[in-house]
């Protein structure tokens, strides 16, 4: 006889896991980006540093803003979901244990044992049966505005403070090249990273992270020459 386990799924992982895989890229990608495209214009290092510092300042609320605008967003759709099933419920109780019945029946149930277990769920929590059956919202997925808002703006900044960090440590003849090969190893550690926890492929989603990010700061430091050179 085999002994009960608890299993420990990866998708419980997935609300927190997304909002920190993009604070921290979009803190990475962003501010190595500035500080190429400020560099490239034949900027000090300590103007260097300042648009720097104000990009991860700005980032981190921007995100922080973002993230909570977005995510209450979907918070607010859940709720009034939820509000117009449990009005549904009390006003034709019939009708949506039917419906839960045949949610069953397609899943492939049979008629009877359909009828039985939405009989049973429904005696137990009816709303919390339609909300993860009928609305799809369960638990683990469950919009969260201020953990979202907290997670991107703490891993925005945290990611941002890595190319800022090279700034600091590099000589002016070597800072763009620092931060662009210290900046794209950031992003492979990010990349590894986020796949293991998540459970993804982790070279698939290494070369993806790294190839966007070298892609954008090549772009602005293109720009960022063009401009300095024109200026």
């Amino acid at each position: 006889m085999s002994r009960l386990h608890r299993e420990n799924h990866l998708v419980s992982r997935i609300g927190w896991l997304r909002a920190a895989v993009l604070g921290a890229n979009d803190g990475i990608v962003s501010t190595a980006s500035l500080i190429m495209g400020v560099a490239t214009a034949a900027a000090n290092t300590q103007q260097i540093l300042v648009a720097g510092v104000a990009g991860l300042v700005a980032g981190a609320m921007s995100m922080a803003a973002g993230e909570y605008v977005s995510v209450s967003s979907q918070a607010d759709a859940e709720q009034a979901d939820l509000a117009r099933e449990r009005l549904e419920l009390e006003t034709f109780p019939e009708a949506e244990l039917e419906e839960l019945t045949q949610i069953y029946v397609k899943r492939g149930l049979t008629p009877e044992l359909a009828g039985q277990v939405a009989v049973q769920l429904t005696a137990n929590d009816a709303l919390d049966a339609h909300s993860r059956d009928e609305l799809g919202v369960v638990e683990h997925m469950v919009a969260r505005p201020i953990e979202a808002a907290l997670t991107s703006a703490a891993t925005f900044a945290v990611g941002a403070a890595m190319p800022l960090l090279m700034v600091v440590l590099s000589p002016p003849s070597m800072l763009i090249y620092s931060v662009a090969i210290a900046s794209l190893l950031f992003l492979a550690l990010l990349g590894a990273i986020g796949a293991k926890a998540g459970g993804a492929h982790i070279l698939k989603a290494t070369a993806r992270v790294t190839f966007w990010g070298a892609f954008a700061m090549a772009l602005t430091a293109g720009i960022g020459a063009l401009v300095g050179t024109a200026v």
